[in-house]
């Protein structure tokens, strides 16, 4: 199948709860559910907290709550407040759910030698949190952290995923760029100095750059990446997040894993990437089609954080594509 490229940014009509493609073509009357004719206006979020073990899960939530379930999981070091551009251009369709990862945002979790803040225990949670709201069916959309998450969860539970997203979500080795040098260095020789030589990715001004770099100039606001630095600066954050810099290593090791579970069970993926990721780069979206041939691939014009500035690109693309693949 041909790599599909992004529509022009003048091309993605405003109409999108009219269900509107992202060529600007309309759907047929067929495609359009009835609860999309009659939106008139996003439904309104709601910011919600639930009990998973000894985890205080904070989560947004949006749309009816019998529509088709779009679960959204974040990447480092932000949280669901990334989501909420995205969260109103989709709510009228389907019920979006974002919850905060542990460790992040607003979720409430044990002090660090009291909980393990790896990689499988943020799964582990997640999996909690989706059982104690009753969901048994959804879409997944993946991004950095969100990825070996949300792919855990398949693997654990592949009856229930309806369709992958994926926005800079990565699964394959060929998608980490060589910016991940000191990481990778870590993983092989977890001394206290290789620890240490990962802390300038939690610095300030290397948040600030993953949200800029590659980004159109002066579309990036500052309120995204000023959170994400507020939240790295409360005490025990930063060695938290080195603790799953050095998890992280178990999510390679996992690739074979979730490659096969593409093969076996080949969901429908739409791949959604900023071209210009440093981190993750475009051999990483285009590796889906190898284990799924059907997977749809968009590349566009922005950087790692591309909700940031193409939110309305990206929603376009999903609503045609879910509206495709996974039945209302």
């Amino acid at each position: 199948m041909e790599i599909r490229r992004s529509p022009d940014r003048r091309t993605v009509l405003a109409g999108l709860g009219a269900g509107l493609v992202a060529t600007g073509l309309p759907l047929p009357a067929s495609a359009v559910s009835p609860r999309a004719e009659k939106a008139a206006k996003p439904m309104q979020t709601h910011f919600r907290t639930v009990q998973v073990a000894d985890v205080n899960v904070f989560y947004r939530e949006s749309g009816p709550p019998d529509a088709p379930v779009i679960l959204l999981l974040h990447g480092f070091p932000t949280s669901g407040h990334m989501f909420r551009n995205l969260i109103p251009e989709l709510s009228d369709r389907y019920r979006v759910i974002a919850p905060d990862l542990p460790g992040f945002g607003n979720t409430v979790t044990p002090a660090r030698g009291t909980f393990e803040y790896s990689f499988d225990n943020l799964a582990k949670v997640i999996e909690g949190f989706v059982d104690a709201i009753g969901l048994q069916r959804y879409a997944i959309y993946i991004f950095d952290y969100g990825a070996p998450t949300g792919l855990r969860l398949a693997l654990a539970h592949p009856e229930r995923i309806t369709a992958i997203i994926t926005q800079n979500g990565n699964a394959y080795i060929e998608g980490l760029s060589k910016e991940w040098g000191p990481w990778q260095t870590y993983w092989r020789e977890p001394t206290a100095e290789h620890r240490e030589a990962t802390r300038g990715s939690l610095s300030d001004a290397a948040i600030a750059f993953q949200y800029q770099h590659g980004s159109p100039a002066d579309l990036v606001a500052p309120d995204g990446y000023l959170l994400d630095t507020f939240y790295m600066h409360r005490p025990g954050a930063e060695e938290i997040q080195l603790d799953l810099i050095l998890s992280y290593r178990t999510n390679v090791a996992l690739y074979p894993e979730f490659q096969a579970y593409f093969r076996k069970h080949r969901p429908p993926v739409l791949a959604v990437w900023g071209k210009n990721d440093p981190f993750f780069i475009p051999p990483g979206a285009e590796a889906y089609r190898r284990d799924n041939p059907d997977a749809e691939i968009h590349f566009l014009d922005t950087g790692h954080f591309a909700l940031e500035t193409h939110h309305q690109e990206i929603a376009a693309l999903i609503r045609d594509f879910l509206g495709r693949k996974v039945p209302s």
